[in-house]
């Protein structure tokens, strides 16, 4: 927060020199953007649902939503799960070859056509576990105002009232790349596993979903055709097996 209160006031000081005048720069733009990365910092829990729902709608128009076999797999697997925390949760499938999930700080569950081809149901809901550990323990939350203090640092958020409402559609798409793109730490992995593992269990999956998903995500990282989720988990994290040998740990002292 310190530093991003130094990289803002420095913004500030430097709109206000005659000198960039000289070199092209927009102080108004850079006042804007400044303004809309305190607005990030500050960011509160209702308006990080409220920037998650605006999101996932942009995300929702831009896919391919399924309605068939798919949906209908994921609503048995997810049957009876509404809520986590108070928290509603809604599902929907995109119809896509790429291998990936993610939950969004408004409860939205979002599952690609791809990651249910290649894992069976007890992996599926272990999987969606791990991305709801991410909601439940604020990782999503934190990499949204990420996301939106990303775009607000490349000038393209508009300030006006500080409000979450002037966001336009394409910054809203750009938003939901940056989120989509975003790494957790070893910790929040960890953690996050460690929930996907206790959700499956708890609602009577195989203990070792948890570690068996990782392993096949492992797998596929190892392909060409590697996609988000499997960089999303994978790709800044060298200790992937230690991972999955702490989770397989686990299902072992489940047992």
């Amino acid at each position: 927060m310190k530093k991003l209160i130094s990289i803002v006031s420095a913004v500030v000081m430097l709109s206000s020199c005659s000198v960039l005048q000289h070199v092209n720069w927009n102080s108004a733009q850079l006042q804007q953007a400044a303004a809309s990365a305190l607005t990030a910092a500050t960011i509160t829990d209702a308006q990080v649902a409220a920037l998650s729902a605006r999101t996932i709608a942009q995300m929702d128009a831009q896919n391919t939503i399924d309605n068939g076999a798919y949906l209908e797999r994921l609503k048995k697997v997810m049957a009876g799960i509404d809520e986590v925390n108070g928290l509603k949760l809604n599902y929907k499938v995109y119809k896509t070859q790429e291998v990936n999930a993610f939950a969004c700080g408004d409860g939205s569950i979002r599952v690609y056509s791809g990651l249910m081809d290649v894992m069976d149901d007890d992996e599926l809901m272990a999987i969606i576990g791990h991305e709801i550990g991410h909601v439940v323990h604020k990782d999503s939350k934190n990499a949204m105002k990420s996301a939106y203090l990303a775009a607000a640092a490349r000038g393209v958020i508009s300030a006006t009232g500080g409000t979450i409402a002037t966001l336009s559609q394409s910054v809203l798409g750009d938003i939901g790349e940056s989120f989509l793109s975003s790494q957790f730490s070893q910790k929040q992995e960890y953690n996050a596993d460690k929930y996907g593992f206790e959700f499956a269990a708890s609602h009577g999956r195989d203990p070792y979903s948890m570690y068996n998903a990782l392993n096949e995500l492992l797998e596929l990282s190892g392909s060409s055709s590697s996609s988000s989720l499997v960089q999303h988990l994978f790709s800044s994290h060298p200790d992937t097996e230690k991972r999955a040998q702490k989770v397989k740990e686990m299902a072992d002292a489940y047992q």
